[in-house]
């Protein structure tokens, strides 16, 4: 059995590292290098880094401060934002990042899947499915969560992952930033439904939450950010609670 991984978020917004709940009220919460090189000493097993304003501002990941967190971490490091060709990931993998999140972009023009995948390798690429509950079904959202789409997430999961994305990554509009938990009911549904790996993202508020979303939910990974920030769980004392539930992690 693979290894459960622990990924701490990076947020970014104008340059700091932020955070909301349900994607709304958005707070600064610190350096974003400062951040990834101690959740890297701290044992992540990888780091996400989300410009999160850069669709809708419609301009591209911030290359620069890439590469200043690139250097001071020795885990895989997954970087999104903006990104809208194959010239778009050039620069970021040259900038220090190993894998490369698409989520708008892709809904626009799914063939972008399909070209990173056949440049890169689909293990480059990991689809980022922003989603919500609305009257019981699941549906995507765009631009970091600002735009709605008639689009049901299972489907697209499936759609993305024949293209060419070696990975998504789920996260749930009405459990973000709770702490109330995952949604385990969509991220079940989703990771029966590809053979790719699946990242659990939205909710995280205890450790239990963890085990939850791993046995329950069935997911390959779970990210957090507040939890990590705040210091209210720490990633050592987090992966020796899973191990003790039973949970197969890196220590």
């Amino acid at each position: 059995m693979l290894a459960k991984r622990i990924i701490p978020c990076l947020d970014i917004k104008n340059g700091k590292t932020v955070k909301g709940i349900n994607f709304e009220n958005i707070t600064d919460v610190g350096d974003p290098v400062e951040l990834g090189a101690l959740y890297a000493k701290m044992g992540a097993d990888e780091l996400v880094f989300l410009d999160i304003t850069a669709t809708n501002e419609k301009r591209k990941t911030l290359s620069e401060l890439v590469t200043r967190i690139a250097k001071h971490i020795n885990i895989p490091f997954t970087v999104g934002g903006g990104i809208s060709s194959v010239e778009d990931v050039s620069v970021l993998l040259a900038c220090g990042a190993d894998k490369i999140s698409v989520n708008t972009s892709a809904v626009l023009n799914p063939q972008l899947i399909s070209d990173l995948a056949s440049q890169f390798g689909s293990q480059c690429v990991v689809l980022a499915i922003d989603t919500k509950n609305i009257n019981g079904e699941w549906f995507v959202f765009l631009n970091g969560g600002r735009v709605a789409t008639d689009i049901k997430t299972v489907e697209w999961a499936k759609k993305a992952v024949a293209l060419g994305a070696g990975e998504i990554l789920l996260t749930s509009m009405n459990n973000d930033g709770t702490k109330d938990g995952f949604a385990l009911d969509i991220t079940r549904a989703v990771s029966e439904a590809v053979n790719v790996p699946v990242i659990a993202s939205g909710g995280a508020g205890a450790m239990e939450h963890f085990v939850d979303v791993f046995e329950e939910g069935k997911a390959d990974a779970a990210l957090a950010a507040s939890i990590f920030h705040y210091k209210e769980i720490g990633i050592v004392q987090l992966k020796s609670y899973l191990r003790d539930k039973g949970v197969e992690v890196r220590l």
